[in-house]
């Protein structure tokens, strides 16, 4: 006999007795399955982890140099308001759709059930998209902080709570006192002008407006991370209300903390063209050295960047193995016994974390041998990440945003069709644009690989989708005031 659990209708709520006659492993969680991970993190631990993995401030620092050739500091400035702005809405539509369905899977699971009759397909793509951002991502930041991480991880695990809440602290400590020493420190302050209006166009374009949109792509890379809590649904109790809050929190402390920042250090900046022709391979120690003057105080707060970057591997970590994991559950991945596996020592889905490290150090080991081949695949996680949210946020508007209970927290009325709608045109727009190339003449070292690689890797999944769709599962949906839904899931 099939004890799997079947699908409900995607098009309409399913009761309480068809769930109760389809799972037979209670209590559940809103994914359909039953609950297997510890509820280990609290409000400010979700909150810690989400403001450490988005490190907003630490991320427009480490591209602040290239960024400037895009408007120079006004335009970095501005850009980071607009992008902010967009971003806002993009983070309202994904906190609501995480209210009303807060599962491990993030949009994997919420592009299955707003697609409808299309869920199944729209659901594979949003979920292989946001994994494959996730695991770029991932590349990126464990590029910085060494492969390490995977081996603290597993060590540490009991104690990744209290690890997200000191990173939350290292992360607000360390802007604060950068701020404090980048304001303070410099003899000399850069003029007014020099940061708010003088436009500085180093791109090769020669339209200004296209290349203040085309700046908005490094903001984007610091702010674009709004579903990274989501994927932590099933291991905080009451996820309908502390996923919203968490991103809240990211959302207004990553924007104050790095707009507060990206003043400071701009004001400190003694000799523009210094830090452009930096000799060192992150070209903010320039800036910082400018700032303090001397070579200790550039390492001083360079650690202070470096020790939440270290936390934030683990976070990105957390985050691509929980949606490979959601994946592999649902059979959707090769292995997907392995890898949907809950490890019932560590009380976490180790077999998928343990890949998730191996493709790391595999992108890793491509950096050594070609670091334009490694940024053609980091490059490549805004568009994916955008793709994946608009696969869960365009269908839920074009079904007027029915089929699904609200949550703790719902935009009512017209509110959630503007805001829905915003951020789907904006997302359909800046995709386009984000994979034009960032400067001109373009040459192989300095082209824009995202449209390559995002067309590359989807055309990949669809081929699997073709293998694997007569055994693809999907998610499950399950409303929030179902009866058999374990109370702390709500």
């Amino acid at each position: 006999m099939d004890n799997k659990p079947k699908h409900p209708n995607m098009t309409e709520k399913p009761d309480s007795e068809t769930l109760a006659s389809t799972i037979i492993e209670i209590p559940i969680n809103p994914s359909g399955h039953r609950q297997e991970l510890d509820r280990n993190f609290n409000l400010l631990s979700i909150c810690s982890l989400a403001i450490t993995t988005g490190n907003t401030w630490i991320a427009l620092g480490g591209s602040v140099a290239v960024a400037i050739y895009n408007g120079g500091p006004p335009g970095v400035l501005y850009e980071f308001i607009a992008v902010s702005i967009f971003y806002w809405l993009v983070a309202a539509s994904i906190a609501e759709l995480a209210s009303a369905m807060p599962s491990s899977g993030g949009v994997y699971h919420w592009a299955s059930i707003t697609a409808g009759r299309y869920g199944r397909v729209c659901g594979w793509f949003a979920g292989y998209w946001n994994f494959l951002a996730w695991i770029f991502g991932l590349a990126a930041t464990a590029q910085i902080v060494g492969a390490q991480t995977v081996s603290m991880y597993a060590a540490f695990h009991p104690l990744l709570p209290m690890l997200e809440s000191v990173g939350g602290f290292l992360i607000v400590t360390g802007v604060f006192i950068t701020i404090v020493v980048c304001a303070s420190m410099p003899d000399v302050h850069a003029p007014d002008g020099f940061v708010w209006r003088d436009w500085q166009n180093s791109t090769g374009y020669s339209s200004n407006g296209f290349v203040f949109l085309l700046g908005m792509l490094n903001g984007a890379f610091a702010v674009g991370t709004p579903d990274v809590v989501s994927h932590l649904a099933e291991e905080i109790p009451r996820p309908s209300k502390n996923i919203p809050l968490a991103i809240l929190a990211q959302f207004i402390i990553g924007f104050i903390s790095s707009f507060a920042y990206l003043i400071s250090l701009f004001y400190s900046i003694s000799d523009l063209t210094t830090i452009l022709e930096s000799r060192y391979l992150f070209p903010l120690a320039s800036i910082y050295g400018q700032a303090t003057g001397s070579a200790s105080g550039t390492v001083g707060l360079l650690i202070l960047a470096f020790l939440p970057n270290l936390i934030a591997c683990t976070g990105c970590y957390i985050t691509a193995s929980r949606v490979f994991w959601t994946l592999a559950r649902d059979n959707a991945t090769p292995f997907a016994g392995t890898f949907g596996r809950v490890n019932t020592r560590f009380r976490n889905p180790f077999n998928a974390i343990l890949f998730c490290g191996v493709i790391a150090t595999l992108l890793g080991c491509i950096y050594l041998g070609s670091s334009t081949a490694f940024n053609a695949f980091v490059g490549s996680f805004v568009v994916l990440s955008s793709l994946s949210y608009l696969a869960a946020i365009l269908p839920h508007l074009l079904r007027r945003r029915s089929g699904i209970e609200p949550g703790w927290f719902w935009m009512r009325g017209a509110v959630g069709f503007v805001v829905n709608g915003v951020a789907c045109l904006y997302i359909i727009v800046f995709v386009v644009i984000f994979c034009f190339p960032f400067s001109m003449p373009v040459s192989a070292a300095t082209m824009n690989y995202a449209s390559l690689m995002t067309g590359g890797l989807s055309l990949f999944v669809a081929v699997f989708w073709v293998w694997r769709k007569g055994t693809y599962e999907g998610p499950k949906y399950v409303a929030l005031d179902t009866e058999i839904l374990a109370a702390d899931a709500k």
